[in-house]
């Protein structure tokens, strides 16, 4: 077995998830316009475990979304995913908020980009590009998007995350795509990632181990990196 804890709270959704060897066990996720980490990210972690009927000790590691996103949510998540691999004894595994993002988005692109983004403030995003079969192409950045941003690309590209309604007002290319589907990231688009990285014991230090926070913007237009 390869029992695995999810945590993700870099945005409003908190979402927490159960997985053996990479098969989805159990689940819970709720967003909402308050962030309710504080009080639901416990809860769910119970439930799962309840539902699986599991004790902790059992569990093989902890996985957490390190970010970027929402500096509170990743405070929390980070938090409880660390003090359960301390009392626990067992690896972190820590992967991109963005990743896990565009990891939703993908089985449904046939062909082109996958752009994740989350939201900052003003015009401001978080955002990273991936192809259709995932892997990255442009790392983390924080970017303020303008009408002149992504114009360098001519396939389609699919924009995800829970600042699409900012993005449209910008980005207005034909090859623009949005996916009204695709808002928040999930735990259970964790699943396989951190899979990946137990079999390779690609863990973190829990000892110094801190969430990424992004913070620096720049105004200028993504290149094309293909």
């Amino acid at each position: 077995m390869a029992l695995i804890l999810h945590i993700e709270t870099a945005t409003k959704q908190c979402s927490v998830a159960l997985s053996d060897k990479g098969d989805l066990l159990f689940s819970q996720e709720i967003a909402l316009e308050g962030y309710s980490h504080a009080e639901k990210l416990h809860v769910f972690i119970q439930e799962v475990m309840q539902q699986a009927k599991l004790s902790f000790s059992q569990l093989d590691a902890i996985a957490v979304s390190k970010g970027p996103g929402s500096y509170t949510g990743l405070r929390i998540g980070n938090s409880a995913a660390k003090g359960l691999c301390f009392a626990l004894d067992i690896p972190l595994i820590a992967l991109d908020t963005l990743a896990i993002l565009a990891a939703q988005a993908q089985p449904l692109v046939p062909v082109g980009l996958v752009v994740p983004m989350l939201d900052a403030r003003r015009m401001e995003v978080y955002s990273a590009m991936y192809t259709a079969q995932g892997n990255c192409v442009r790392k983390v950045q924080a970017e303020i998007l303008d009408e002149q941003s992504y114009t360098d690309f001519q396939e389609p590209l699919y924009f995800v995350g829970d600042c699409q309604d900012k993005m449209k007002t910008v980005l207005q290319q034909p090859n623009f795509n949005f996916m009204a589907e695709v808002v928040y990231p999930s735990a259970k688009d964790m699943l396989a990632m951190s899979y990946v990285k137990f079999l390779e014991k690609d863990f973190e230090d829990v000892a110094y181990y801190e969430p990424f926070y992004l913070k620096d913007f720049v105004g200028t237009t993504p290149k094309k990196q293909l």
